[in-house]
């Protein structure tokens, strides 16, 4: 396909979200609301995911660490400070900075599955921290009582339209801020970094600070994913950071297609759907979901956009 300029990916992005605003007043619909709602949190976060695996070549096992560093860290700041929702989003995302400096600056000096395995390792060891920390963090129940949702420029987030409208703009700004760095030369630095590291080295490029400035920014807005879920529920969950929650971000990706910008997008709607149908349909909730994941990773043998861009190419070809 025929890359699309950036003022055109914009004025898709404004479409879309113009699109998005204007559901409410077509439909009351407490399901499709809440369902765009989620799919804001998981989308960014599976897409902030692809940073490091698609265009990275990272393939991390623990990314749910930020996910759920976003939701506590706002969570707690909501609940201890009393700070406004804008303030409490800017602390989780320093704080799921300041985490992704330091688990990055370690993991990206190793490759391929000792990478994978030890952003698995401190996942699990932050999921342990939340459990054990009982009085800070609630322990296994998580943090009850709430999370306030006070009133900020007029946005009122008790309200299911206000919160919808809220996670959909947040959810379009996020999606174009992360286009436009991997669309920067940094982002071409990174699939440069990708490809072949050894050359990047010879010409010049720092292949560890690349590597973890990529980290660090997929970490920020993986925590931007994790705010949207805290306000959402009203609460943050030990779940998510665990690394079942990890797994379902791969498998967006999987599902989605790596190689396309809204691949992860796709992949995210397709498993919440699936998720949300067959949990009422059986309760062998987690066989029928493998068997899906095994169609899609047998059948397509790649993400669902990937498969539809090579479709598209192969029928061009034919074409001309």
């Amino acid at each position: 396909m025929k890359s699309i300029s950036f003022k055109k990916e914009l004025l898709i992005a404004a479409l879309c979200l113009a699109i998005l605003i204007v559901i409410p007043f077509l439909t009351s619909s407490r399901v499709a609301l809440d369902f765009v709602i989620r799919l804001a949190s998981y989308g960014i976060f599976a897409t902030s995911l692809n940073i490091l695996v698609g265009y990275g070549g990272m393939v991390s096992f623990g990314h749910a660490l930020f996910f759920g560093a976003g939701a506590y860290g706002f969570g707690l700041l909501m609940q201890k400070t009393g700070a406004s929702i804008p303030m409490a989003t800017l602390g989780a995302i320093l704080f799921c900075a300041a985490i992704g400096l330091l688990v990055g600056a370690i993991c990206v000096r190793l490759k391929e599955i000792y990478f994978s395995f030890l952003t698995l390792a401190f996942q699990m060891l932050f999921y342990s921290v939340i459990v054990t920390w009982s009085a800070l963090t609630g322990g296994d129940q998580g943090l009850t009582g709430g999370i306030p949702r006070t009133p900020f420029w007029g946005i009122n987030l008790g309200d299911t339209t206000h919160m919808y409208w809220f996670a959909s703009v947040v959810g379009i700004v996020c999606l174009v801020l992360m286009r436009y760095i991997l669309q920067s030369p940094f982002g071409y630095t990174l699939r440069m970094v990708r490809d072949n590291a050894d050359r990047a080295r010879f010409l010049g490029i720092d292949v560890w600070r690349v590597k973890l400035y990529a980290f660090i920014l997929s970490a920020c807005f993986a925590g931007i994913g994790g705010v949207i879920m805290a306000i959402f529920v009203s609460g943050a969950f030990p779940d998510f950071t665990y690394w079942t929650m990890s797994g379902e971000a791969v498998f967006m990706i999987m599902m989605g297609g790596l190689n396309a910008f809204i691949g992860p997008i796709v992949g995210a709607a397709l498993l919440m759907l699936f998720n949300d149908v067959i949990s009422r349909s059986t309760e062998y909730h987690g066989l029928a979901l493998g068997i899906i994941v095994l169609i899609f990773a047998l059948g397509f043998k790649k993400g669902i956009t990937d498969f539809i861009q090579q479709a598209y190419r192969l029928a061009t070809k034919k074409g001309a």
